[in-house]
């Protein structure tokens, strides 16, 4: 937790109340964001994000498995995050796992649409590869470096960034096996299929503070909220996931008027990660 002064707290709620934060922002304005794509050499793609003070890293791995029962034509995708001791004294020792917990429980929500997948951001029927029998498992992890809020925002953008930073293999099937044996596969080392990130949404997160909502919260902002509602929204402007947090309930009507500033924000969010994605791989070919 963030310890603020009874004099602090009041400047930065009547800053708020006034569209004027503490760092010059208005109520609905990013940090600046910085993104850099291909930081783990061993991962299939990967990105880091900065939002302000806020640094993230994202990676992905893709793994051979089989398809659940349920879901015989589907890839499976896991989303895990770590709070590194050194972005926050509160994260030492076992002060960040109950975090880590809820914010990947929270992209799980926001992007995949729950455990099944179902209205999931991430298409996951384009991860199988023999029905009922070979898939894609997608293993995205999450490492926050340093935390100056609005973490759940940032870690879905790394995903997004490392996501289109991520090359498959291509994968060749031996014809003429039986159907109840398992098929023999060749991967190549050669050729990658680029995986399509065109439906992956954005996650916005507003946060309540008095009768004001902001948009990307810095700690001491959160520290004075009473409530945050995200929202994950892709590039036809569907919400794909909404998680709330925080005590205090929120008139239904709130929540409405939220989405749709969000659905607002989304649309700038997803423009400047493009830009920002687009000159990241750029000096990544270069180099």
């Amino acid at each position: 937790m963030v310890g603020l002064s009874v004099g602090e707290k009041h400047f930065i709620q009547g800053g708020i109340a006034q569209d004027l934060r503490s760092d010059g922002r208005k109520r609905l304005t990013y940090r600046p964001i910085y993104v850099e794509t291909g930081v783990i050499a061993q991962a299939n793609g990967s990105a880091r994000v900065k939002m302000g003070a806020t640094d993230v890293i994202a990676s992905v791995k893709a793994e051979l498995g089989r398809p659940s029962p349920s879901h015989p034509d589907k890839g499976k995708v896991s989303i895990y995050v770590d709070c590194s001791p050194t972005a926050a004294p509160m994260f030492e020792g076992r002060g960040g796992e109950g975090l880590s917990t809820e914010l990947s429980t929270a992209l799980q929500r926001c992007l995949l649409g729950g455990k099944s997948g179902a209205g999931a951001g991430i298409d996951l029927s384009t991860l199988s590869i023999v029905e009922g029998k070979v898939c894609w498992d997608l293993y995205i992890d999450g490492l926050v470096i340093s935390s100056d809020g609005n973490l759940l925002d940032a870690l879905g953008a790394a995903i997004k960034a490392a996501l289109s930073n991520t090359g498959i293999p291509k994968v060749h099937v031996a014809a003429n096996v039986p159907s109840d044996e398992q098929p023999e596969v060749d991967i190549s080392d050669e050729e990658f299929l680029q995986f399509d990130t065109s439906g992956v949404p954005v996650i916005v997160t507003l946060t309540k503070v008095g009768r004001y909502y902001i948009v990307d919260a810095t700690s001491e902002e959160e520290s004075q909220m009473s409530s945050a509602v995200s929202v994950s929204i892709n590039r036809q402007g569907r919400i794909c996931g909404l998680t709330k947090r925080g005590g205090a309930g929120l008139d239904p009507s709130i929540i409405l008027d939220m989405i749709s500033v969000a659905k607002h924000l989304s649309e700038q969010l997803i423009n400047k990660l493009d830009s920002e994605i687009s000159a990241a791989e750029a000096c990544e070919e270069e180099s």
